[in-house]
Parts: structure tokens; sequence; C-alpha cells
């Protein structure tokens, strides 16, 4: 009965309605128990009287009870996120009516908050994402609470769930971490070498974040990557000692004859002739020596960017051929080229890989016997061979192979002829002139291009360079 009462007028069976009613009514009973015990008042007018008093009760407090619950369940769906129509409360009671009021106006504010708080988030971690070096946030432990996209990408995408010991096996990065994270020091910068994920050189700085941070970062940590500005320093100090060497003997050359031709051929119109010929040589050697240098130091600072730009084989091919027809004429010799049907347009830096065809082609000329052919041939492949030394592109390619009826080159040369200034003894016995970098850029142009470049050479067929290039860059 009691149950169905209850139901029938919506009160809840937790809301301790009937503890409420007893408890008020409980010290009027006392007072009714003792009158009727002394005979003060009748017994049944006494039940009649606590009965009254008892429903007086009920009704005192129903209300009370009732609103109290619909504001309970509406603050809990406001805390829940669930739905709930606040048109269908009905409150009476004044001091109700200013609480759901209060509590609307709390959860409009906090709901502006909220909404600028996300709004902040988002446009902070944008921020931190935009930023080309990694970041990371780091709780009193050393636990990564957060990083950049940078970080991600150069971590991995669960660098969230480690700890900073983990990530790098430098005792130097680790100890001047916890100094900071030790409050030791406020901040910590230094210089470090890492071997994974590859081999680099990194410059961290550690900061302690200040006092009135909220949250459980308690320091940031910002690494730079120096592995390339060290590869460029290395590259300069490199092309400044080649070229050094390199000039000097020519420098040398030039300077003696000049000396000569001041003092004791001064007036030897023959000597002179001799000497002047001999010096636009040496100076045509220097200018195309610092011409292949500077080609192949900007090679090798672009050698991480791959190309986009699109090249067709064929036309490349034909402008060579057509560019060194007469140099070859010189010698006697035709420039033959044969090509396969449907060779497709690649994914290429143009000018670089006509800079390498032009360089095989002037080389297969310039080794090559006199009144032979040299012939270019362009094939389809289905997957570029391997390497060894540095990593190829997957999926089709295009062949480019050239062929001249030149000696037999050994293998001991020719494991050597893309090293830098590297010149076989007997073209230097035959005073065929050349800087030996024409390989060297040949090879780090392919190796930008995510391709391949084989030789072959016996004393029947002449020796064959073959370039394999990507049809679509990785």
């Amino acid at each position: 009965m009691f149950e169905r009462a209850r139901k029938a007028l919506g009160i809840e069976k937790n809301s301790k309605f009937a503890e409420r009613v007893l408890f008020l009514t409980f010290p009027t009973a006392l007072v009714f128990i003792t009158l009727a015990a002394f005979r003060l008042v009748d017994p049944m007018l006494a039940v009649i009287s606590l009965g009254a008093v008892t429903m007086f009760n009920i009704v005192l407090l129903f209300p009370l009870t009732f609103e109290l619950q619909q504001i309970k369940r509406y603050i809990t769906s406001l805390t829940t996120g669930g739905s709930f129509d606040e048109s269908k409360m009905t409150l009476s009671e004044k001091d109700a009516k200013e609480i759901v009021d209060a509590v609307n106006a709390m959860h409009r504010f906090w709901a502006q908050k909220t909404d600028m708080l996300e709004a902040q988030t988002i446009s902070d971690t944008a921020v931190l994402d935009s930023l080309p070096d990694p970041i990371m946030m780091l709780d009193r432990s050393g636990n990564i609470l957060g990083a950049n996209l940078s970080a991600r990408n150069a971590f991995g995408k669960n660098i969230t769930d480690k700890n900073i010991d983990k990530l790098f096996n430098s005792n130097n990065f680790i100890n001047a971490v916890l100094r900071v994270l030790n409050k030791e020091s406020k901040s910590e910068n230094l210089i470090f070498y890492a071997e994974k994920p590859v081999a680099q050189k990194l410059y961290a700085h550690i900061k302690q974040l200040p006092w009135l941070s909220k949250g459980r970062a308690v320091a940031v940590l910002s690494i730079y990557d120096l592995t390339k500005s060290m590869k460029i320093e290395k590259m300069q100090s490199d092309f400044v000692a080649n070229a050094s060497h390199e000039l000097r003997t020519p420098l040398s050359v030039i300077s003696g004859f000049i000396e000569t031709l001041q003092t004791s051929a001064k007036d030897d119109a023959a000597a002179r002739e001799k000497f002047l010929k001999i010096m636009a040589e040496q100076a045509e050697y220097m200018s195309s020596l610092i011409e292949n240098l500077l080609s192949l130091s900007k090679i090798e600072m672009n050698q991480d960017q791959k190309p986009d730009g699109k090249a067709n084989i064929g036309e490349i091919v034909q402008e060579v051929s057509q560019a060194l027809a007469l140099k070859a004429e010189e010698r006697e010799m035709s420039i033959k080229v044969l090509s396969e049907d449907n060779i497709p347009e690649i994914t290429a830096d143009r000018a670089q890989v006509k800079q390498i065809i032009q360089n095989l082609t002037d080389n297969a000329i310039k080794y090559g016997l006199a009144k032979t052919d040299v012939t270019i041939r362009i094939k389809n492949c289905e997957k570029i061979p391997s390497s060894k030394s540095f990593k190829t592109s997957a999926g089709a390619g295009v062949a480019i192979s050239v062929n001249n009826k030149g000696p037999k080159i050994s293998p001991e040369n020719l494991s050597r002829l893309t090293e830098r200034f590297y010149r076989m003894q007997e073209h230097k016995d035959l005073n065929i002139k050349g800087t030996g970098l024409g390989l060297a850029i040949a090879k780090h142009i392919i190796i930008r291009h995510g391709g391949n470049l084989t030789v072959n050479s016996n004393g029947y067929n002449g020796t064959t360079f073959t370039i394999y290039l990507p049809v679509a860059q990785d």
C-alpha cells in the first residue's frame, strides 16, 4: 500500500520521505503518549490528534521533498550530460526556484569557460604542432605527458606512454633532465648524440615551468636536430679541402709559366705561344673543377628533398645526343638512340636527369675508341636493382644505358669510379682531361631520386653504364 502511494505521489524510493515524517511526528507522539498515560487526555482523542499531526507533516513535507527531488534530477542530468526538460519542473517554493536559477547561471558560466578552454587548447595544440622541432611536457617522475606533432613523428605516436629515460640512451641527457625535475637547476642546455631511431647529433633545452602553471607538467623539453647542420659544415670543409687540393696543381703550373714569361722567356715568341696554350688549358680545367664542385655541393644539400617535377626521358636523350653530336663527329663517332615503346614520364628533377645522361654520354665519347658508336638505350624495368650502400625506390622504373666500345675497365677501377676526384691511371697516361667528379655527381643525383647505377665492362662489348630511375617517388 505504502509502495503504491509512493509511486502515485512521484516520490523516489530513496528520498527518506517517511523517515522525515516520522522524525517530525515523534516528539508529538511522545507528548500524546505521556498525556494518555496520566489520563490527562482520552486515548482515542490522543490517537486522532496524532493522526492529524502526521497528516499535517505529510502535507507540509511533500512539496519540499518533491521539488528537491526534481532539483536533484536536474543537477544530476547536468553533471552527466544527460537530457532533462527544465520546463516540466513544477516549483512552487521560492527558494527552490532561486536554487535552480543559481544552478543554471553556474552551468552557463562553466559551459562558457569550458568552450573557451577547449578553443584555447585546440589553438595551443595547433601552434605546437606547427613548430618544426620536437617539444615534450614532463611530470615530476620524468613521464612524457604531452608531445607536439614533430616529437610524435620523430619518436613514435605512443611517446606519451614512455618515460624520458626510455627515449635516449645518453647518460648526460638523462642526468640533465633529472637535475631540472629535482629542482637542482632551473634549466639545462646540452649537446648529445643519439643512436636511435637513427644516428643524430641533438641539442636539448630543458626548462622548469613557472610555479603558477597548473597541471602535472613541471618541465618542458625541446630538441633541436643538429645532424643536418653538422653535415652541411662537413660538406663545406670537404669542399674547401678538395678545392684547395685540386686547384693547387693548375695554379702552380700557371704561376710557374707566368714567372717564366716574365723572365727567361720574355722575348721568346714560340715559348710564349706554347705556355699560353697550356695556361689556357689549366684555366679551363680550374673553371670546370669549380663548376663541378659547386654542382656537387648543391646536390648534396638537397639530397633529402625528393623531386616532384616531371621528366620525359626520350626528349632528354634526344637533346643530349644533338648537343654532343658535333663532339662525337670530331672523333669520327656517332650516337645511336634505341628506345622501347610506351616509356612513361617519370617523377624527377629534369635538369639533374639531363645532367647525368649528358655526363655519361660525354664520358662515353671521351673514353671510347675513335670511329666507334655510342649507344643509348631506354627500357622499361619492373623493379629497380637494390643497392648495398643506399636505399632504392620500390616499384617500376626506367633504365637508361650508355655504351661505348672502349677498353675493358678492371674490377679494381670499377669499384672506385664514383669516388670524388678518382681518375684511372690509363686516362692520365693518355692525357685525357677530366676532374674526376662527374660520376660522383651522377651517384648523388641517383641517390636523391631513389634510383641505382650499374657498370658492366668487358673486352668484346665495351663498357655500359646503366641508370635506373623510378617512375614515381615513394
